[in-house]
């Protein structure tokens, strides 16, 4: 069976079906969303986890209708090993659940029967992005910006790769994440820490002030790329240069000039520095796929 549901969850819910055409996994259709607005970027925040599991059997339901498929690849954010949400600072209601193993239970109650591959919603970015360009054998990374900051990779390796908790400065100030730690990119970067630290202004208000010249936000706009440029410098050592992809929902906020000025004074050995850097428009298609697609290796369909 060469079919699969891709679904994410993250400031919202995204579904669409997966078909095999010419040595290759494509949407088959539209993409189905929870809430239809696209402006609502915290509306799964309070929602309960039965109630999750209700919304996502409604937007896989219709998916299915016409013929079974072979898996089901749920992408969430947080920290996702061996099926269970161990941590997920942005959506806290799902922390420690296996959550697949249950959504698979509900689903069988609407009579789909289907395996529920689960991962983080980065490395979906990240598996999608490889499939669309064909390099499923190539390493893939990719930093999502939006409530939360992401950093997915593809092929998906045993580890944590939560690089939005990347430790930036040593500031102990910098108390912003959600998550509670000090100093990492997502307590600079992330829409909640940004909240935080401005109180008054909303983040999209923030950096149209900085482009007025408001010299506190100009500041803030230059700390929020330098520590994007800290997160790259530190994947680039660890891990070697390469393509690094950039996408998600504050993805117009991103002045790609800027940030490679602040990498180039971090990333200073000969070898290191054949890394390139691309904004891809946030595309929830990207993710979907990718999340299919990671089902699919996982049950070894594709």
């Amino acid at each position: 069976m060469s079919a699969a549901i891709g679904v994410v969850m993250t400031e919202h819910i995204v579904a669409g079906r997966l078909q095999l055409e010419n040595e290759q996994m494509v949407l088959v259709g539209r993409l189905s969303r929870f809430p239809a607005d696209p402006s609502e970027t915290e509306a799964l925040i309070g929602v309960t986890v039965n109630d999750l599991y209700e919304q996502l059997a409604a937007q896989i339901k219709p998916l299915v209708a016409a013929s079974p498929v072979a898996a089901i690849g749920l992408a969430v954010p947080g920290v996702v090993r061996n099926g269970v949400v161990q941590d997920a600072p942005n959506l806290t209601q799902i922390k420690g659940i296996r959550f697949g193993e249950q959504l698979a239970a509900v689903l069988r109650t609407h009579g789909i029967e289907a395996p529920v591959h689960i991962l983080n919603d980065a490395d979906s970015v990240a598996a999608g992005l490889a499939s669309r360009g064909g390099a499923l054998d190539r390493m893939t990374r990719v930093w999502t910006l939006g409530n939360g900051i992401g950093y997915g990779r593809w092929p998906i390796a045993d580890g944590v790769w939560e690089g939005g908790h990347t430790v930036v400065t040593l500031d102990p100030k910098e108390r912003f994440c959600g998550c509670g730690g000090v100093g990492h990119i997502e307590g600079i970067m992330g829409n909640r820490a940004m909240r935080l630290r401005f109180m008054d202004m909303e983040p999209e208000d923030i950096f149209a002030n900085a482009k007025s010249g408001d010299q506190r936000c100009r500041d803030f706009v230059d700390l929020w790329h330098r520590a994007l440029a800290a997160g790259c410098a530190t994947a680039i050592h660890l891990g070697g240069p390469g393509r690094f992809y950039f996408t998600g929902l504050n993805i117009g906020f991103l002045d790609l000039k800027l940030l490679r000025e602040h990498l180039e004074k971090m990333v200073r050995m000969s070898p290191l520095q054949s890394y390139s850097l691309e904004i891809l428009p946030a595309d929830d298609a990207i993710s979907v796929v990718g999340a299919g697609v990671a089902a699919l290796r996982a049950q070894q369909e594709w």
